[in-house]
């Protein structure tokens, strides 16, 4: 059942209509709580069952004098968007198991009500309802809500609406990106990827053009071509359009690498979590997340997605380490480590992004280990020469509780990149990979300006929680609405 986001007033909490009620808590004492409820606040404080502290909630069920047959109570402390996420993230996952169908959601002290707190809502109860079955029919039910209703005031319901218009759009264009990323390496092929971009163009009205073999070799992408010649699966280019202002307007460039599985070729990987390189093609997933949301919520603003694609395997035609190959743009490049592939794909993806004239280009991808190890799974790495542009790509990234860090691009870390036998290296030492493997990426890209997001710690989670986070597609959404001046 498709999950449905509204706003409504309500005067007196404890008399909500609703099967659920979440009360998120910024202080101890909130003024607007009414007697039932604040009784049954206050006796939690007292025993100690309830603390104002992140992460804690409190379920109460079919509590005297509260309408609601579950309240749960949930607290956030910190002030903003994001702590009023957590916070109601924490009390829908009580309510999942459970069998309610509506669910109330209220803030109670603190903050006034705005349209990021409508935008988290929408993400956190679409976050809470996304289960992967495509390759798993016995997976668990889906929660039972299928509405979500925002209380607040008459004054800022609309403001209210439109927030939870944006989080419904990007959460559909996240939860795109997770089943694509989700789907194993034998389900999303190339191929697949090219059939799901057109049938989002039928769907959502976006111009949509998929290259195979014969065309890409046309065109001259070489290196592209390289990292595929090693499998029986043909590569796709595809190229995505959003046509949301006039044609003489530049539009703004998503690039998001394909890698529908990576063993890393002739260097290969180790066994251990390989199956996790099914989400090498999580820069795609975003891409085409981010089409889904833009073209749901259409700014003024032309948008061009760009996404090469392939797999990275060994066999008797694969690329070998200290081959040398010619890219689109004409520069050669000596592949001392054949799974330093994703370069190699963007590149040729960069290259081909000039004749768009673009305002800006960014490209997405899982990129780097290296990057994971400077800053773990907390922000994607953001690598640009350009200060407004990484500018604009962190305040994005904050608005949309999607962040990003940026890393230095100092022109010292392009020594490394040096070849006896080509224009280029493909690899540097291994101290510093992320920010080489931008270094290489920015010699492809002096015609227009530029970003990069390494995602290769954000873009899926390992351990009992396996799976794609469809990151980030809320990030991206912002910055095309940002550029769009909305």
């Amino acid at each position: 059942m498709e999950l449905r986001c509204q706003v409504a007033a309500a005067e007196a909490w404890s008399q909500v209509a609703a099967d659920a009620l979440v009360l998120v808590l910024r202080v101890a004492q909130p003024a607007g709580l009414d007697g039932a409820l604040a009784a049954l606040l206050a006796d939690a404080l007292a025993s100690g069952d309830f603390e104002l502290k992140a992460g804690r909630t409190l379920y109460l069920h079919r509590p005297a004098g509260v309408k609601a047959a579950r309240v749960v109570f949930a607290a956030a402390p910190a002030a903003g968007p994001k702590s009023f996420r957590a916070a109601v993230v924490a009390a829908l996952a009580q309510i999942k198991p459970l069998g309610a169908r509506h669910v109330a959601v209220a803030l109670a002290g603190g903050d006034a009500l705005a349209a990021a707190h409508a935008e988290a809502v929408a993400a956190a109860a679409h976050e809470a309802t996304y289960v992967y079955r495509h390759t798993k029919p016995s997976a668990p039910k889906a929660p039972a809500f299928a509405r979500v209703t925002l209380l607040g005031g008459k004054a800022e319901a609309k403001a209210l609406q439109q927030g939870l218009a944006r989080g419904g759009a990007i959460a559909a264009g996240v939860t795109l990106a997770r089943e694509c990323a989700n789907r194993p390496g034998n389900h999303c092929t190339p191929s697949w990827l090219g059939e799901l971009a057109r049938k989002l163009g039928r769907e959502h009205g976006l111009k949509v053009q998929v290259l195979d073999r014969g065309a890409i070799e046309k065109i001259g992408m070489g290196a592209l071509l390289a990292v595929a010649q090693g499998s029986h699966e043909p590569p796709r280019f595809i190229v995505l359009r959003y046509d949301g202002a006039p044609k003489s307007e530049p539009p703004l460039v998503l690039v998001g690498k394909g890698i529908t599985f990576d063993t890393g070729g002739i260097s290969i990987k180790p066994a251990a979590e390989m199956d996790e390189m099914k989400f090498d093609m999580g820069g795609a997933a975003s891409v085409l997340g981010t089409l889904r949301a833009v073209s749901e919520l259409k700014p003024r603003i032309n948008v061009v997605g760009l996404i090469p694609s392939c797999e990275n395997m060994p066999g008797g035609r694969a690329v070998k380490p200290g081959d040398v190959v010619t890219s689109l743009s004409g520069q050669t490049i000596e592949i001392l480590n054949t799974d330093a592939e994703g370069r190699l794909i963007l590149c040729d993806a960069l290259t081909y992004a000039e004749r768009f004239k673009p305002a800006v280009v960014v490209d997405v991808a899982t990129l780097t280990g290296a990057c994971v190890i400077a800053l773990g799974h907390v922000h994607s790495g953001l690598f640009s020469a350009d200060d407004e542009l990484a500018a604009d790509l962190l305040a994005s990234g904050d608005a949309a509780a999607d962040t990003c860090w940026r890393m230095p691009m100092d022109d010292d870390y392009d020594e490394g990149l040096k070849s006896s036998f080509a224009d280029m290296a493909n690899v540097g030492a291994r101290a510093g990979g992320s920010i080489t493997a931008a270094m290489f990426l920015r010699r492809y890209t002096s015609k227009y300006r530029w970003a990069h997001l390494d995602i290769a710690g954000t873009a899926w989670k390992s351990g009992a929680a396996k799976g794609a986070t469809g990151r980030p597609v809320p990030l991206l959404t912002h910055f095309v609405l940002r550029r769009a001046g909305g």
